[in-house]
């Protein structure tokens, strides 16, 4: 075997094993933030430079390794080809900056209840979860992984123990438990059918599997991913869930967790069911109620986090589209979708934590001149919303356009449906984040109503005088709340209603720096898109072929035999 390949392969264990090692180092440095920022750090550095090493690897081939040198199918087989390695380099890109935003968010409050020793060590399992789940190469690991990251998640969900948060986590463990129950279902079924949950196997013995079956654990699969995705209508527990979290948490999750789905959808569904027509009209079906009920359901929100939430699932119908159809085109454009909007949501999240953080609330009834309060903050929204928009020349729009293309060289009537369902997706969500900047950021403040609900006493006042009364905190303040906890996202002392002051307000640097840093990558995006589009397209051909992937698998098992 080639000692560069061996090398190579050495490296994907890692890209599992280095945070769950960096996990239990932060959770050993309990009581010691700084060296545990250190910790979470580096490991998270050290394991985007592995999986942008990988990438590279992968445009030669998939990438195999037995754990434990056991051949496939008895060993855990771990596969780095070109799209589990695109998902892994983007992934942890996003969480790492993400854990820069929340570093420096604990770092700007300084909140000793917070419960920092926590978050570190499980923010890093989520990752440890993230990973193992792009790489899985048999279906136990991939529940494996689905399973590691939803507990990690369970704990970040409720951060702070607020009854909002609680009651969400509960909403949130409720049915995730029940879509891992609909997924231990499925590979009850594929191994009764197959002998094996190995995913290479599986792709070879489902051929020889009856058509009714299969349509059976295709189904099973689809709906236990589908939960998981968000697609409609499983997509409901999602706007309820994300908003109540911490800034950090909610921008990695809406960047990761719901793209976990996805990525199984298009693996199973290109490599154990490539001929299922049935199935994919029905996934056009729900990937058009899933693009327009979104985004109907974000242009009717009031909250900016929850308009997020909803264009979260209204996009996730995109990448349906495009994995439905089944051609390397469509995939190809997922793929690329995939990865734009990992970031594009991230960065949108992190800017509403920033929002909460200088105006003491996302509900847009109570926001108003925050580009006069902070120009910075109003730039770092601007570029993303028209990104998830859809505006030229950047990301979004290249996916949209790629997804379209897809759409029309099908040239089926549901097919046709979905271009248009795109293009009306396209307009609501434009709509939705220009009503965010006209109403937080470009509303003057004296056109708030003078007259707050929970402030009746300050009726009839000056307007000028009511806001600089009610909202002194303000006035070129530019702190957090007392009582803000870091990670927590709670402003406990804030007053009811926010509005920004008329003159600037400072924005912890940190957090800043870390927004700013995923608004660069998104805008690399845009300038990388052709080379971009060119690698997803050769993943989305070589998943369509499925040989380079059953091929890489079994060579790996015979140069194991081989070897032993």
């Amino acid at each position: 075997m080639n000692p560069a390949s061996t090398v190579v392969e050495s490296l994907i264990p890692l890209t599992v094993l280095l945070p769950l090692l960096g996990a239990g180092a932060a959770l050993v440095l309990a009581g010691r933030p700084t060296l545990q920022r250190i910790v979470s750090v580096s490991v998270l550095v050290v394991v985007v430079a592995i999986s942008a090493v990988l990438v590279a690897a992968a445009a030669d081939g998939p990438r195999v390794v037995t754990v434990g040198s056991w051949p496939a199918p008895l060993g855990i087989t771990l596969v780095a080809d070109q799209l589990s390695t695109i998902m892994l380099l983007t992934s942890m890109t996003v969480t790492l900056l993400v854990l820069l935003y929340a570093i420096g968010q604990g770092t700007s409050d300084d909140d000793s209840r917070t419960p920092v020793s926590i978050f570190h060590p499980t923010y890093l399992v989520l990752a440890a979860g993230v990973a193992n789940a792009f790489l899985s190469g048999d279906l136990f690991n991939l529940y494996v992984g689905f399973e590691v990251l939803l507990m990690a998640s369970y704990v970040l969900l409720t951060l702070g123990g607020t009854r909002s948060r609680v009651r969400a986590g509960l909403t949130y463990v409720v049915v995730n438990v029940l879509s891992s129950l609909v997924f231990l279902i499925g590979i009850a079924l594929v191994y009764g059918a197959v002998g094996t949950l190995n995913l290479a196997q599986i792709s070879v013995r489902m051929a020889a599997v009856p058509p009714g079956t299969q349509l059976t654990i295709h189904l099973v699969l689809l709906t236990a991913f589908g939960i998981k995705a968000a697609v409609f209508p499983l997509s409901a527990w999602l706007p309820d869930s994300y908003p109540t979290a911490a800034a950090p948490v909610t921008a990695v999750f809406a960047g990761l967790l719901t793209k976990v789905g996805v990525y199984s959808i298009i693996r199973t569904q290109t490599l154990l069911f490539p001929d299922a027509p049935v199935v994919d009209d029905v996934l056009m079906v729900a990937a058009l109620a899933t693009m327009v009920i979104g985004a109907l359901g974000a242009i009717a929100q009031e909250d900016i986090k929850r308009v997020l939430s909803f264009t979260l699932v209204s996009h996730i119908g995109y990448m349906i589209f495009g994995v439905a159809l089944a051609t390397p085109a469509g995939v190809g454009a997922a793929i690329f979708y995939v990865v734009h909007h990992i970031t594009v949501q991230a960065t949108l999240f992190c800017v509403a934590g920033l929002v909460e953080r200088i105006g003491g609330s996302t509900s847009m009834t109570r926001l108003a001149g925050l580009a006069a309060a902070s120009p910075v903050l109003a730039v770092l929204y601007f570029v993303p919303a028209v990104n998830l928009g859809g505006i030229p020349p950047l990301s979004g729009f290249v996916g949209k356009l790629g997804l379209v293309e897809a759409g029309v060289q099908d040239g089926s009537v549901l097919a046709w449906l979905l271009v248009g369902g795109a293009v009306l997706t396209s307009l609501l969500t434009l709509y939705a984040m220009a009503k965010v900047w006209v109403l937080a950021f470009w509303r003057p403040v004296d056109q708030l109503p003078a007259e707050d609900p929970e402030d009746a006493d300050d009726a009839g006042t000056d307007a000028d005088a009511d806001v600089e009364g009610r909202y002194p905190r303000l006035i070129g303040a530019g702190r957090p709340a007392p009582g803000t906890g870091a990670y927590s996202g709670d402003f406990l002392g804030a007053p009811s209603a926010i509005a920004a002051a008329r003159r600037p307000v400072a924005l912890p640097r940190a957090m800043t720096a870390a927004t700013a840093g995923l608004v660069a990558v998104g805008l690399a995006l845009t300038v990388v898109a052709g080379p971009l589009y060119t690698l997803t397209d050769r993943a989305a051909a070589d998943l369509v072929a499925r040989t380079p992937y059953v091929s890489a698998v079994f060579a790996q098992a015979v140069d194991t035999r081989v070897s032993r």
